[in-house]
């Protein structure tokens, strides 16, 4: 079992079409702050990720938020978190964001899934052991995992790395199945399986 205490969550800074994003979103944060897990995420004040910090600071959770000072300066930033730090640029953001005990994507748009598959692709390297989890809201997410079993059946994706990207659409599932993952190693990731 994995000890987590912070989950790093990515997220879009808009709403999206659909109400049930916000709806899943909310239902993360009051989750993150029942199970005590510390919501770390990129400190937007709107979209889901103001959803989602807002419900974990509702339910009487701690949420850091973590933004670099030209969002600040565009007051993008969220105004009541617990604990707030202003970096010089996406680079150190992004560094820091990565030191939680675990990762979460909600859906989102092109910087959501750069910092999905940074980490992933991290985590097949083994630079990162974290696990990775994926809320597949309204199966948004269902084109990109068609694309990654494409790559895998092309030669292009090992079985083991797929296996580290954990995908569910319910909230509590995806958190049971954060704690109990363990990183295979690299050995395993590399082997075609």
């Amino acid at each position: 079992m994995n000890q987590i205490q912070s989950v790093t969550v990515y997220c879009a800074s808009n709403q999206g079409h659909s109400p049930v994003y916000r709806q899943a979103a909310a239902e993360l944060g009051t989750l993150l702050a029942r199970r005590q897990i510390k919501l770390v995420y990129g400190a937007g004040g709107r979209g889901l990720m103001g959803a989602v910090a807002d419900a974990c600071l509702q339910a009487g959770g701690q949420v850091k938020g973590i933004i670099p000072g030209f969002m600040v300066d565009l007051e993008w930033g969220h105004k009541n978190l617990t604990d707030l730090e202003v970096v010089p640029d996406m680079t150190v953001r992004k560094e820091l964001l990565r030191q939680s005990d675990a990762f979460i994507a909600l859906p989102g748009g092109v910087g959501t899934l750069e910092e999905l598959t940074e980490v992933w692709s991290w985590s097949s390297l083994n630079l990162l052991q974290q696990p990775i989890g994926i809320l597949n809201v309204n199966g948004f997410f269902d084109p990109f995992i068609q694309q990654l079993q494409a790559m895998k059946k092309e030669g292009f994706l090992t079985a083991g790395s797929l296996d580290l990207l954990l995908v569910s659409a319910e909230v509590n599932d995806l958190l049971d199945r954060l704690e109990s993952h363990q990183h295979p190693g690299l050995a395993k990731l590399s082997s075609p399986g």
